[in-house]
């Protein structure tokens, strides 16, 4: 794992994350911590064990809770570019590129890859995650 101020693939060392992609130091539209993702997916996991459990009652949603949560995630990030945990927190996950939304392939394919977790364990100097670096994404903060 990189820390900011690791010297990036070109040889420049970078002052903060997301600088080498034009993203500001801090404020709306700079990279989101890890802290606030890790709150936020803890957030969206909660949600989903709730409405799994709606489904399951009077029994524990189980493994339905994985479920809800893969659904809430794509279709979220898909179609809004934020999860219910991101909008909490004040986060949004946008695209690399700078285009507007994400789209279902993108969201499909970093949810599936969030899904063993190892891909969002590791990050790199920009504090990208291995799944958002294979989607083209970043999360980044809205206010």
């Amino acid at each position: 794992m990189l820390s900011p101020g690791d010297d990036s693939n070109d040889g420049t060392q970078q002052r903060w994350r997301g600088e080498r992609h034009g993203f500001p130091k801090d404020g709306p539209g700079s990279i989101a911590s890890i802290g606030r993702r890790t709150f936020a997916i803890l957030v969206d996991f909660f949600l989903a064990a709730g409405v799994a459990g709606v489904f399951t009652l009077p029994d524990l949603p189980k493994n339905w809770s994985l479920l809800a949560w893969f659904v809430i995630t794509t279709v979220a990030v898909a179609f809004f570019g934020f999860t219910p945990g991101h909008a909490l927190l004040g986060l949004r996950v946008a695209r690399i590129d700078g285009k507007t939304f994400v789209h279902l392939p993108r969201a499909l394919l970093r949810t599936v890859l969030i899904f063993p977790l190892i891909p969002a364990l590791v990050w790199d100097a920009d504090g990208r995650c291995l799944h958002d670096k294979a989607a083209g994404t970043v999360v980044i903060k809205v206010r």
